[in-house]
């Protein structure tokens, strides 16, 4: 399903005419039909972030929501204060109809950068998509397909627990950093919890999932990760079990995220462990995922050790402290470093699965990380060279 798989929530997809492709699905409404309206957000961190984000960002304050419109084909980020106010008036349109106030409507969009919305176009969709609503799981399906971009696919989540459901929908597909990384997530649950408990199971949740994906290093301005609650199923969830699932969910979701990384023939793992602290585990797993050289090796299904070790080894030692004299690194269980010198013949590595496992021990402490990223190939270049076209 998707975000219609917690109870208390309609959804609609539907062709607004936002995007430049004819007849494109372009957008979603996702509305909270109670009792409850929770709402918590987690957003990127660029300074240069978008006008449905400042929009978004003071709504969840409030910690209440009645729904979310989102539209692709266009990012409506870097416009000014033109752009706020088209976001401030996508929301009054979604507020009319669905009968609530602008401050609790939430917007979101994925597209181009530096473009206005065909705001008319917009108005004229939110009017057409409230009659689609419907709780269905074709509505949660189409939902998922109207915020695509460059995505290949929709990318789903259902999960639940003791009685209560978590719904979920994510796009995201290329501009993706450990950031919070690039893309527009909604989740949907129908447990009874407070704004101030789903805030704290989010950001726990996108601290191990989104913000551990690496596609190309690049960071959105749109990036949206929100949560909505609606009661309706009248359970009181555990907190740490609750935080457990919404992490599920995530995790779920960002992985889909990297198996559809633009043009990308390999899905990569680098894993950090060994080390003295979690940071450290995590600074040299994400120099690594950052290696253009090595992400294009991997796609070449070239087993080159040498660019994982002068990725990590760029690392200060104050953040990362290790001796690379007992540093090893394992590349789909064949281990072709040991002790920071060669190890068994990288002929041995089968690069020909689509997942590629980068095992790296420190060899200094006992915490671990892990960054999931995808190889650069020559469709990631041919899509991004066309994009604006």
């Amino acid at each position: 399903m998707s975000v219609t798989f917690a109870r208390g929530f309609s959804a609609a997809g539907l062709s607004a005419g936002i995007s430049s492709v004819p007849g494109k699905s372009d957008m979603a409404l996702v509305v909270n039909d109670g009792p409850l309206d929770v709402a918590a957000g987690v957003f990127t961190s660029n300074r240069f972030s978008a006008a449905p984000v400042q929009w978004s960002r003071e709504v969840v304050k409030g910690g209440h929501a009645k729904g979310m419109v989102i539209n692709s084909g266009c990012a409506n980020a870097c416009t000014g204060a033109e752009g706020l106010a088209q976001s401030r008036k996508t929301a009054e349109a979604f507020a009319q109809a669905a009968g609530t106030t602008a401050d609790k409507v939430l917007v979101g969009s994925t597209g181009l950068i530096g473009e206005l919305l065909p705001l008319d176009h917009v108005l004229s969709g939110i009017e057409k998509g409230f009659p689609q609503l419907a709780p269905s799981e074709e509505a949660g399906v189409a939902a998922s397909q109207a915020i695509l971009t460059t995505d290949t696919q929709p990318k789903r989540v259902c999960l639940q627990v003791d009685g209560y459901r978590l719904g979920g929908m994510v796009k995201g597909s290329g501009m993706i950093a450990p950031q919070l990384a690039t893309m527009i997530c909604v989740l949907t649950t129908d447990a009874v919890v407070s704004a101030k408990q789903a805030d704290a199971a989010l950001r726990k949740a996108t601290s191990t999932s989104f913000d551990r994906i690496d596609v190309d290093g690049c960071m959105s301005t749109n990036d949206t990760v929100v949560l909505l609650a609606s009661g309706a199923s009248g359970i009181t969830p555990d907190m740490e079990e609750f935080t457990a699932t919404v992490s599920s969910a995530c995790s779920q979701l960002a992985r889909k995220i990297v198996g559809d990384g633009e043009g990308s023939s390999h899905d990569i793992k680098v894993s950090v462990t060994d080390a003295s602290s979690e940071e450290a585990a995590l600074a040299c797993a994400r120099a690594v995922a950052a290696s253009n050289l090595f992400k294009c090796a991997v796609a070449g299904n070239d087993p080159n050790w040498g660019r994982i070790v002068s990725s990590f080894g760029t690392v200060p030692e104050q953040i990362a402290p290790y001796d690379p004299a007992k540093v090893t690194v394992d590349i789909n269980g064949i281990r072709v470093c040991d002790g920071g010198a060669p190890g068994q013949p990288r002929e041995l590595v089968d690069m020909t699965p689509r997942e590629v496992h980068v095992d790296i021990a420190l060899h200094s402490g006992s915490e671990s990380a892990t960054i999931w990223t995808d190889d650069l190939t020559h469709e990631y270049v041919h899509i991004n060279s066309e994009y604006e076209s």
